[in-house]
C-alpha cells in the first residue's frame, strides 16, 4: 500500500528508531557472552555432550564411563567460572533490562504503534472507497443490461470483485497486526538472550497476553464460548431471582455442596460416554444401565431380608458382613454394567453396527429383563450404615466428592497419558489413517465400552449409596441423555477426536447446577426437559459449525 501518510513509518524509518536500542543492548550482550564464555555457555555445552556420550550405543561401558567422568569434571571447573561472574552478569542484565524499560515504549514501541494505527485507518479508508467505486461500476453495468442471464453474470461478478477487495483489506490488517506483534516480541527477543531464556514471571505473561492477543479471534471465541457465555448469563440470572421469588440464595455453601453430591455418580456415566463419544459413538442405554445397577445393589446391600423377588427368588444377604455386602454390591454392578457394555461395543467394532443400534438393543434388553425379573417393583432401603461407610458426610462435607474426583484423575491419566488415550484421539480422528498406523481400532474401541461399562457400574452403585437404596428398573431414565449432553457442552465433540475431561467436568456441573436452580425455582420438571434440550441444540449446532468451518 502507497504511504501517503506521514504518520506511518517506512521499514527504513523503523529500523533507524531500532538501531540504537538494538547497538545498545548487543554492546552489553557481547560483554555477558564474553563471561559466560567458560561458564554457564560450557556448562550448557557439555551436558549436551554428556547426554550424546549417554547415548552413544558405539562405546563400551568403560568408555562411556571414562568420557563421562571427564565431563563432569569440565562441569565442576565451568560452574566455577560461572559462580564467579554471576554477580556481575546479573548486574549487566538488569541495567540492559532497565534501559529497555525506560526506552524502548516510548521510542520505538509507542512510534511504531502510532504507524500502525495511522496505517489502519487508511487501509479501511482505502477500502471503503473501493467498495464505493466497485458499486458505482457494477450500478453503471446493470443500467446498460436487460438480459437476465447477463444481469446474473454481472451480480456474480460484482460479487467476486467485493470479495477480492475484502481479502486484500483483510491481508492488509494481517500486515498492521503482524508488524505491531513483531515490534512487541522483538524487545523480548533481546531479554531471551541476555537472560538465557529464563524469563520472569512478569515477563512471561506479558508475552502471554500479547499472544492471545494477537491469535485473538472473535468469530472462533464466540463459537468455543457462546454457549458457556450464555449458561453464565443464565445463572446469574437465576441467582438474582431467586432471592426475589422465592427468598432465598441460590449459591450458599448448602447448595453447592448438594449440587456437587448430585453430580458426583453422575460424573462417572458422563466421564464413561464421553469415551465413546471421542469415537463418534454415543450411549443410549446409560439410563439402564443405571437401573439395572440400582437394582442390583439395592438387593445384595437392602436392609433386612428382600420383600420382592428375581424371577421369583428371594435373596438375603443378612448373614453378609456391612463391608462385603457394599463391596459385593460394588463387584455385581461393574460386572453387570461392563458385560452390557462390552457387547454393544463388540457389535459396533467387530459389525461396524452404528451404535445408536447396538446401544438401544441393549437399553431394550436390560429394561426388558430387569422389568420382567423384579415385576418393576422397587425394592425400598438398603441399610443405612453402608453410606455411612463408603460416603460419609465428614463436618457437613459430603465424601461421595471425593469418589468423583478420583474417577476424574483417572480418566483423565487414561486419556492423557496412556496408549489407550493416543489411541482413542487417534481412532476417533481417523480410522482409517489409525489403522494404518498400527493401531487396532476394534481393540481400542472394545477398550472404551469396557471403560465406560466400569464406570457405569460404579456410578449406579454410589447413586445406590446416596439415594440409600430405593432401586427400580425405572430408575435412571433420561440420565443418558444427561450424560451424553454434559459432555457436548463440554466440548467433546460427535465428529470424532475432540475432547478434554475439564470439559466433561464443566459440562455435569453445568446440568446438575441448572437442574437443582430450576427445582429451587418451582420450575416444572417437564419445563426443565425443555431447557436441556435447548442447550442441547445449540451446544451440537455450534460443534456442528466448528466442523464445517473447519473442513
Amino acid at each position: 500500500m502507497e504511504n501517503t501518510n506521514k504518520n506511518i513509518l517506512t521499514t527504513e524509518q523503523e529500523e533507524q528508531l531500532r538501531a540504537p536500542i538494538t547497538a545498545y543492548v548487543e554492546d552489553i550482550q557481547k560483554q555477558i557472552d564474553a563471561m559466560r564464555a567458560e561458564g554457564s555457555t560450557k556448562v550448557q555445552n557439555l551436558r549436551n555432550e554428556l547426554i550424546h556420550v549417554k547415548n552413544d550405543k558405539t562405546l563400551d561401558a568403560k568408555e562411556a564411563n571414562d568420557k563421562s567422568v571427564a565431563i563432569h569434571k569440565q562441569i565442576e571447573e565451568a560452574k566455577v567460572v560461572e559462580n564467579k561472574h554471576k554477580d556481575e552478569i546479573k548486574a549487566l542484565v538488569a541495567k540492559a533490562e532497565g534501559y529497555l524499560k525506560e526506552n524502548y515504549k516510548s521510542k520505538y514501541l509507542d512510534p511504531v504503534n502510532a504507524s500502525c494505527d495511522a496505517q489502519l485507518a487508511q487501509a479501511k479508508e482505502k477500502y471503503a472507497a473501493a467498495l464505493d467505486t466497485l458499486k458505482k461500476e457494477h450500478d453503471a453495468n446493470l443500467a446498460k443490461l436487460s438480459d437476465k442471464h447477463e444481469i446474473k453474470d454481472e451480480n456474480y461478478v460484482y460479487k467476486n470483485r467485493q470479495f477480492d477487495a475484502k481479502m486484500t483489506y483483510q491481508n492488509e490488517v494481517q500486515a498492521i497486526k503482524d508488524r505491531r506483534h513483531e515490534a512487541f516480541t522483538y524487545e523480548y527477543h533481546l531479554i531471551d538472550n541476555l537472560r538465557m531464556s529464563k524469563f520472569t514471571f512478569s515477563q512471561k505473561q506479558a508475552q502471554k497476553w500479547e499472544n492471545y492477543r494477537y491469535t485473538f479471534n472473535k468469530k472462533q471465541f464466540f463459537l468455543k464460548n457462546g454457549l458457556y457465555i450464555v449458561i453464565v448469563a443464565i445463572f446469574i440470572f437465576l441467582a438474582i431471582i431467586t432471592p426475589i421469588v422465592k427468598h432465598t440464595q441460590l449459591f450458599t455453601v448448602t447448595n453447592v455442596l448438594n449440587i456437587l453430591q448430585q453430580a458426583s455418580p453422575r460424573m462417572f456415566l458422563a466421564l464413561g460416554v464421553a469415551g465413546l463419544i471421542l469415537l463418534t459413538g454415543t450411549d443410549l442405554s446409560v439410563g439402564r444401565m443405571v437401573g439395572m445397577g440400582m437394582v442390583t445393589a439395592t438387593i445384595i446391600m437392602h436392609q433386612g431380608v428382600n420383600t420382592g423377588a428375581v424371577f421369583g427368588h428371594i435373596f438375603d444377604f443378612t448373614a453378609w458382613p456391612m463391608a462385603g455386602k457394599a463391596l459385593f454390591a460394588l463387584l455385581m454392578c461393574v460386572i453387570l454394567t461392563t458385560a452390557f457394555a462390552t457387547v454393544a461395543g463388540f457389535f459396533m467394532a467387530k459389525f461396524r453396527m452404528h451404535p445408536f443400534i447396538s446401544t438401544m438393543s441393549n437399553m431394550l434388553i436390560i429394561f426388558g429383563l430387569v422389568t420382567y425379573a423384579t415385576k418393576g417393583v422397587s425394592f425400598g432401603a438398603i441399610d443405612a450404615q453402608i453410606p455411612q461407610m463408603f460416603i460419609p458426610k465428614i463436618n457437613g462435607f459430603p465424601t461421595i466428592i471425593l469418589w468423583a474426583v478420583a474417577a476424574i484423575f483417572v480418566v483423565w491419566f487414561i486419556w492423557n497419558k496412556t496408549t489407550l488415550g493416543k489411541n482413542l484421539y487417534a481412532v476417533g480422528g481417523n480410522p482409517e489413517a489409525a489403522t494404518v498406523s498400527g493401531i487396532s481400532v476394534f481393540k481400542t474401541t472394545l477398550s472404551a465400552f469396557i471403560l465406560a461399562g466400569i464406570m457405569y457400574g460404579i456410578g449406579a452403585w454410589l447413586e445406590c449409596n446416596r439415594m440409600v437404596g430405593s432401586g427400580s428398573a425405572a430408575y435412571g431414565q433420561g440420565w443418558d441423555m444427561d450424560a451424553i449432553a454434559a459432555c457436548v457442552v463440554g466440548g467433546v465433540s460427535f465428529t470424532g477426536g475432540i475432547g478434554k475431561i475439564s470439559g466433561v467436568v464443566v459440562g455435569v456441573l453445568i446440568f446438575t447446577s441448572l437442574t437443582y436452580s430450576l427445582t429451587i425455582l418451582g420450575i416444572d420438571t417437564n419445563l426443565q426437559f425443555v431447557f436441556e434440550g435447548i442447550i442441547i441444540l445449540a451446544a451440537v449446532t455450534l460443534d456442528c459449525l466448528k466442523y464445517v468451518q473447519k473442513k
